[in-house]
């Protein structure tokens, strides 16, 4: 099998880099953490770049490229931390208007490839534990229109976004997901209450509360739960790549410091118990690596291949994050930790990472239960 980019996407990639070291260097991106977690100048420079459009049709405007496009990408939005949801609206809530219904999807993907809308997926409830079929908020139809009723939370830029893609019950039990449908709901609407706050990485997120509010039937019950099954899997697989590129900086980034700082008149990096830690940090970013890899090469399988492969992803990506990010902050001692210096935030991130679409505890338990003539968590 091939690994290697193509022209275009090293091109793509280096477009991306380039913007990052010089539009979103660290100083920016802390004031736009003072400023919210949100900027609306840097997602206008993403679009500029045709980066919110491209996963969406070139029929809306967008270039229609695909999940290894969107892997690079992921992969340099991670070195530089960018802040604004790219993953959450051009990825995930852009893969579920295309297979929606609804004959506004068309325009909000447009709003999308130019920069000019926000669309984010709104599923998690307090009690669902990740659990996409365990939805609790209701969707009542009557006199020809869908009311919602029900609280969603951590709603990635749920402050910003325009209108929001919300898994409501129509039917069954509360842990039924054949009776879940998805539905777009504007923010302007009677009854949407929005409460943003930050996230411990810096970003944003918020708690959404609908009373009674309208609601366009995106994709019925019973066609709902797999297309959103696919779009948390895309999700995943742009988070691995996000927290290889996260990682990856954060490496370099300890190794020069390494190389700089100096005990007994001479560079730590000498020290042979020092470069046997930071060997071991390199061959799980390696790791981290292929399965970010094997995910995103996966998002084309069945779905329940393709299930178990981004919760075997998301598994190792884990237990990646943490060993990376520990041994790479003690291996910077005291400055690791603080506020000014980029490492902090690197650890953050990959924190937060972890705890999205599932921590590892709760993928574990997906692998295990997906093990049906095999032993062994990646046979």
């Amino acid at each position: 099998m091939d690994f290697d980019f193509s022209d275009d996407q090293e091109m793509l990639r280096d477009t991306v880099r380039k913007w990052v070291e010089k539009d979103y260097d660290f100083e920016r991106r802390r004031g736009i953490v003072k400023a919210g977690g949100f900027s609306r100048e840097a997602w206008q420079g993403l679009a500029d770049l045709g980066l919110t459009g491209l996963a969406v049709p070139e029929a809306q405007g967008g270039m229609g490229f695909g999940a290894v496009d969107a892997m690079v990408v992921m992969e340099e939005l991670g070195r530089g931390l960018v802040l604004e949801p790219f993953a959450a609206v051009s990825l995930v809530a852009t893969h579920l208007l295309g297979a929606g219904r609804a004959p506004s999807a068309s325009l909000w993907l447009s709003g999308i490839a130019q920069g000019k809308e926000l669309v984010v997926l709104a599923q998690e409830e307090r009690h669902s534990r990740y659990r996409l079929g365990h939805v609790e908020t209701r969707a009542e139809h009557a006199s020809g229109t869908w009311r919602l009723t029900g609280t969603k939370t951590v709603v990635p830029a749920g402050g910003q976004a325009g209108a929001f893609i919300v898994s409501a019950r129509t039917a069954g039990k509360v842990d039924d997901p054949a009776g879940v449908a998805l539905f777009l709901v504007s923010r302007g609407e009677p009854g949407v209450e929005v409460k943003a706050y930050p996230t411990q990485d810096g970003g944003t997120a918020a708690e959404l509360t609908l009373k009674g509010a309208s609601g366009i039937e995106l994709l019925p019950a019973g066609e709902a739960m797999p297309a959103l099954e696919r779009a948390v899997d895309l999700g995943i697989a742009a988070l691995c790549a996000e927290a290889v590129g996260a990682m990856d900086k954060l490496v370099a980034l300890t190794v020069e410091y390494m190389n700089t700082r100096k005990q007994f008149g001479v560079p730590i990096a000498s020290f042979q118990a020092l470069r046997h830690r930071i060997a071991d940090v390199k061959m799980q970013l390696e790791l981290a690596r292929s399965m970010s890899f094997f995910a995103t090469l996966k998002l084309g399988e069945a779905a329940n291949a393709r299930r178990r492969a981004l919760s075997q992803a998301k598994v190792q990506l884990g237990q990646s994050m943490r060993f990376v990010g520990q041994q790479c902050i003690q291996l910077h001692g005291g400055i690791g930790v603080t506020d000014e210096y980029a490492a902090s935030h690197y650890f953050k991130r990959l924190t937060v990472i972890e705890m999205s679409f599932g921590d590892t505890m709760f993928h574990l338990g997906e692998v295990s239960a997906r093990m049906q003539d095999t032993a062994g968590v990646f046979a």
